[in-house]
């Protein structure tokens, strides 16, 4: 009969959950990948652009209130936190089970390389919070007049 500590119970714990977290991150990312994208999103550094908008209160196009709507529900569904959490069970499980193949000796800084996933996924998930809470000023957003974009179109056909 196999006698099993702590430290393997945690291991075999955090594996499983690490298991169901990728799961979940895999299905947020493919919803994520098969709905329709805004307009906006295709442009380079608009997600910062228009989050710090937001976050200023300054006037937004509607198209940008519509992107940002996009992001704020995105950083509001649980399965975006499935993300942080499953990098955060990889770095446990590594930390655990270094402290397995210990049986009780010291533990080396090797063992616990595995808080960097840890501190990385914390941040992450931070992040998607503080995105998550701007969903208070986008009810309270102004919105701006269209302007004509300064952008010249050409035809091909001559």
């Amino acid at each position: 009969m196999v006698n099993f500590g702590l430290w393997a119970y945690l291991t075999i714990l955090t594996a499983v959950l690490g298991l169901v977290f990728g799961v979940c991150a895999f299905v947020f990312v493919k919803r994520l990948e098969g709905r329709t994208h805004a307009p906006l999103s295709e442009e380079v550094g608009a997600h910062k652009a228009v989050l710090h908008k937001l976050r200023k209160r300054e006037s937004m196009s509607q198209g940008e209130v519509d992107y940002a709507a996009q992001i704020i529900s995105d950083s509001r569904s649980l399965f975006a936190y499935s993300i942080p959490a499953a990098i955060f069970t990889v770095g446990a499980f590594y930390v655990f089970g270094c402290l397995l193949e210990l049986h009780g000796a010291t533990p080396s800084v090797r063992t616990f390389i595995g808080g960097i996933p840890m501190l990385t996924s914390t941040n992450l998930a931070i992040q998607l919070l503080r995105v998550a809470r701007l969903k208070g000023r986008l009810q309270k957003v102004s919105l701006t007049s269209p302007k004509a974009s300064g952008v010249v179109t050409h035809s091909l056909s001559g």
